[in-house]
């Protein structure tokens, strides 16, 4: 165990060892170029449990489509989903809109400063507040996730679970304790960049860390057994048939329920459990949609946080429009509903 006073001094060293190096060594993205809070924060909704490269793509679209706040709380939710398709985790780009309207309609359209009225808006949580008021606002506002606490679970070799949130608390109260004046955002976002770079999960870049020489995980030769996690819940797994049904030229889809998984997104028809093709026509018979020829099968798998779906999907030729679907075109698939990744695969064969 290391003193108080031990992991102290550890914190009180960062911003002197990361700056220059962050400095020096930053990646050149683009929601880096600008400390305007809309753009900073769309960007950090959009990289939660996304990859930077894919990030950079909806970035940009999603920008250009809704520049301002104002364009983003005003926008047609059919028109912002498809923005977001392939993303994932639709209640995120929802909840940008909600919180949107809410700075229209309590902050006259103006970004809020304040941490709490910040924290307070939907789908802004700890880590989202303090990486815009540290980045946007410069104040000392430390912005935890799971790479800063693998980083400091590192540095000061502590072995607490970083799921507790206790352990995020302590993290969180100890960084805004040395947050350099004038330079709150760069220190935020170097810690962010030891992270992604060079303090990986698996196969950490030692001997290239600008902490290397305060690292008592390093110097203890235990990096590799941090961060300690709680066990994991296995995924549930769950079968499903999907029905990508055509006629005269036109796909069925219809919308999810408003509550649950995908709530509220189009999606290809589709049923629990794990139809033969013989069941799968009679299913696409009782649809109403009277089944013609059944012209492929494919098996795919799609992975949610909690849950696994194991698929098999049907592409049917249809004779009849079925009333309860909306028949659209390809182009349409393309241009102007949102499939979520889980149906839309079942296009791609």
């Amino acid at each position: 165990m290391h003193t108080k006073k031990e992991i102290q001094n550890q914190y009180k060293a960062l911003p002197a060892l990361l700056l220059p190096w962050y400095r020096k060594n930053a990646r050149d993205l683009p929601w880096r170029r600008t400390k305007e809070p809309y753009r900073v924060w769309v960007s950090e909704i959009m990289l939660q449990q996304t990859r930077v490269e894919a990030v950079r793509g909806y970035y940009a679209r999603f920008l250009t489509a809704l520049p301002r706040i104002n364009n983003l709380a005003e926008a047609d939710e059919e028109h912002l989903l498809k923005l977001w398709e392939g993303l994932g985790y639709y209640s995120r780009v929802r909840n940008l809109q909600k919180a949107a309207k809410t700075v229209m309609e309590q902050h006259g359209g103006v970004f809020p400063s304040n941490y709490g009225d910040v924290r307070a808006l939907t789908g802004i949580g700890d880590y989202t507040a303090g990486a815009i008021c540290s980045i946007c606002f410069e104040q000392p506002r430390a912005a935890v996730d799971g790479n800063v606490l693998r980083i400091m679970a590192r540095i000061t070799e502590d072995f607490s679970p970083i799921d507790l949130a206790d352990t995020k608390k302590k993290v969180a109260a100890a960084l805004e304790e040395v947050y350099p004046a004038g330079e709150c955002g760069a220190f935020t976002q170097s810690l962010m960049e030891l992270g992604a770079c060079v303090c990986t999960p698996r196969s950490p870049k030692c001997g290239e860390c600008p902490v290397k020489e305060i690292c008592f995980a390093r110097k203890a030769g235990t990096v590799e057994k941090l961060p300690v996690k709680l066990p994991k819940k296995p995924k549930r797994e769950e079968k499903r048939t999907v029905f990508l049904l055509e006629c005269d030229g036109k796909y069925a889809v219809c919308k999810r329920t408003e509550k649950g998984l995908l709530s509220g997104l189009w999606q290809l028809p589709n049923v629990t459990g794990e139809k033969t093709p013989d069941e799968a026509l009679k299913t696409v018979d009782s649809f109403g949609a009277k089944p013609l020829e059944l012209q492929k099968e494919v098996h795919k798998t799609h992975i949610f946080t909690h849950i696994v779906w194991d698929m098999v999907g049907y592409h049917i030729l249809c004779g009849v429009k079925a009333k309860n679907f909306t028949w659209v075109s390809r182009e349409e698939l393309q241009t102007t509903y949102a499939l979520p990744t889980a149906f839309r695969i079942f296009l791609e064969d």
